[in-house]
């Protein structure tokens, strides 16, 4: 157990020995705990390092190299559910070396990717897809007439979701051979590990049993009463020592519970598993963070680890693990979602009709205060992004209303419950939008780049922008005023550092502001992008609107604008095809403005992780490419500018 996390380069001579998982498959199986000791001391060393997930990291650092040390990956698919849990297997798949470039630009993705590694089977980053790709990839062997292995593994949490029930049930219908590993670690499912049912799950994984098992079945299937009564006792004996009757009625042999920190115990249950047909459900019970006290103490709150600005180790011994000094925390005011947590709280206090839904982003969504106040208005649904929009749906029905909080990327899994379930019926709920834009270091499977292009073209939606912190109180006030469906979309982090003005004002739907007013160019600026665009507005002497809406658009005001100036330019942080600035197009168009037009925005490709700024800068989003941008198009237009 450690109370203190490596600065420096931990002695690893095991691990170091691993390139690939075929060193690994060379080692003898006593050795396998020390090698699982030196893994989790590296991956505790390299995340200190770069920031990121570790804590589901650390939790299967065992299952990882049984998988690796009993299939023969990457000939048989391996598939991680979400894949923050994901770091061992990237180290003991030849990228040891270059997980100090984790989350970095040019660097390891922070999610399993295709383009990676081979050994990176499927690219996720959104839960609960793992049984349905081992389940496709078992479908494509079987008609290639390959042999591989196809092993899922998923944990507690993304098991909540109705896609993965929906690959489970076709799963049993298909019976062909798939093992998912269910990782069972907040003891959602499961109470505890007893001695009894680690001896029943050895059992089972037996080939002696499930030979009897099959063969008992064909003997018996000509005596249909005396083989329902043998597979009711089977189940009822399952039923005794574990919760795998479920699995069992979907159509999978249910072996559990299993000691996931166990690595002699799980190569000899996979090694079983690896001779049986059929799906197969290996329930083993880890623990997050295991092997590091502060994580295994509060798992939740150190699901990720942001980089450690450690004091250098005394000189004398250079191995010494320094308790690292806790990140600093940011200097300014509140996050988007501080801010969005906190107007949360006062409406609730002023208002009964308000509930808080959220389908497991709560903490990251700035919720925690208003759980801890309002626990019976607090509901969140575990991942379910679906069920989440369409029970705040219900709750609107008899005169609640919901306030979802949501992460701009998950709302996209969510996209026909909020036409079907809520547009349509024109419900009177608010959509709290976060992470909108360039996420970062999580990469482009968390980045929000379509919100607004996939929200606008929706009937009945009010969808804003808020340029700063104050701005974002203000169009929360609104979109909750509103009787009718509305999202208010804003940034990961902080905002400029506006003051936030406590209150309920509200501001009119559908109109802008003017912020600054300027000559020849007017800049439409949505959101987080009004501070750049104010920035290289000084440079052209333009004028600058915060337009605040993309639906309903300030027609009037842009009409004004196009009237008065020579070239109109849209900027926002969201896909430029189809987004805000495609809406300005599509007005200027209908109303017969022949006004040149430049529209930025995030460019048709998926944007890899890097820091904000950076990528912003790299993809002309930045105050000085935008101003570059503007001169450009001025002066391919020969627009006379005094400031060109």
């Amino acid at each position: 157990m450690l109370d203190e996390i490596p600065v420096s380069r931990p002695q690893t001579p095991l691990l170091d020995q691993i390139d690939d998982p075929a060193d690994l498959r060379e080692l003898a199986i006593d050795q396998l705990a020390q090698l699982a000791e030196e893994l989790r001391l590296f991956l505790l060393y390299s995340v200190g390092q770069t920031g990121g997930h570790f804590g589901a990291g650390l939790g299967v650092v065992e299952l990882t190299i049984a998988l690796h040390y009993v299939f023969d990956t990457p000939r048989d698919r391996l598939v991680w559910d979400v894949g923050h849990q994901a770091y061992p297997h990237k180290i003991l798949t030849g990228r040891r070396d270059q997980m100090l470039t984790m989350r970095q630009a040019g660097g390891l993705a922070a999610f399993p990717k295709r383009q990676e590694s081979v050994y990176d089977t499927f690219g996720v980053g959104h839960s609960s897809t793992s049984i349905s790709a081992a389940l496709g990839m078992m479908i494509a062997g079987r008609m290639n007439e390959s042999d591989h292995h196809n092993i899922a593994v998923i944990g507690d949490g993304a098991m909540t979701a109705g896609m993965a029930f929906e690959a489970l049930n076709h799963a049993g219908h298909l019976d062909d051979n798939i093992l998912v590993i269910l990782n069972d670690n907040n003891m959602s499912i499961s109470n505890n590990v007893g001695g009894l049912s680690s001896y029943f799950a050895r059992m089972w994984a037996s080939k002696p049993y499930n030979f009897i098992r099959t063969g008992s079945k064909r003997v018996l299937s000509k005596l249909p009463q005396a083989l329902k009564a043998a597979h009711r006792a089977e189940e009822y004996m399952k039923g005794m020592v574990s919760p795998g009757t479920l699995f069992e009625e979907i159509g999978f042999n249910y072996i559990g519970l299993i000691d996931g920190h166990n690595t002699t115990g799980l190569v000899e249950i996979l090694d079983n598993i690896k001779k049986l047909r059929g799906p197969q459900l290996l329930h083993i019970v880890t623990q997050k963070g295991k092997g590091y006290s502060e994580s295994e103490n509060d798992p939740y709150g150190m699901h990720a680890l942001s980089k450690i600005e450690a004091t250098p180790p005394p000189a004398q011994d250079s191995d010494t693990i320094t308790r690292a000094k806790p990140p600093r925390p940011p200097i300014g005011g509140p996050s988007y979602s501080q801010v969005f947590g906190n107007w949360l709280c006062d409406r609730a206090a002023h208002d009964k009709r308000l509930v808080g839904i959220t389908p497991a982003m709560g903490e990251g969504s700035g919720m925690r205060r208003f759980a801890k106040e309002y626990p019976d208005r607090f509901h969140d649904v575990a991942i379910a992004e679906q069920h989440a929009v369409t029970f705040a749906a219900g709750m609107a029905c008899d005169s609640v209303k919901p306030v979802v909080a949501i992460y701009s990327t998950f709302l996209q899994r969510a996209y026909d419950q909020l036409i079907h379930d809520v547009a349509l019926q024109e419900l009177d709920i608010l959509f709290a939008i976060d992470r909108a834009g360039l996420v970062g270091e999580d990469g482009p499977t968390h980045a929000g780049s379509f919100d607004l292009s996939y929200l606008r073209c929706v009937p009945n939606m009010i969808v804003m922008t808020p340029s700063d912190e104050d701005e974002t109180h203000k169009l929360l006030n609104t979109g909750f005023q509103h009787v009718g469906p509305a999202a208010v979309r804003y940034p990961r982090g902080k905002g400029p550092g506006t003051a936030v003005q406590q209150g309920s004002e509200a501001v009119p739907i559908g109109k802008g502001l003017l912020r600054r007013q300027g000559r020849s160019v007017a800049m439409l600026a949505f959101g987080s992008m009004v501070a750049p665009a104010l920035q290289a507005a000084e440079q052209l002497d333009a004028t600058v609107v915060d337009m605040r809406f993309v639906k309903p658009l300030d027609e009037e005001l842009i009409g004004d604008m196009a009237a008065k100036h020579q070239l109109i330019v849209t900027v926002e942080e969201n896909a430029v095809m189809g987004g805000a600035g495609s809406a300005v197009n599509e007005f200027l168009l209908a109303e017969n403005y022949r006004i040149p037009v430049l529209n930025l925005g995030l460019p048709d490709h998926f944007l890899d992780q890097g820091k904000v700024p950076d990528m912003l800068a790299g993809i002309g989003l930045d105050a000085e490419q935008i101003a570059n941008a503007i001169a450009d198009k001025l002066k391919a237009c020969k627009i006379q500018s005094e400031a060109v």
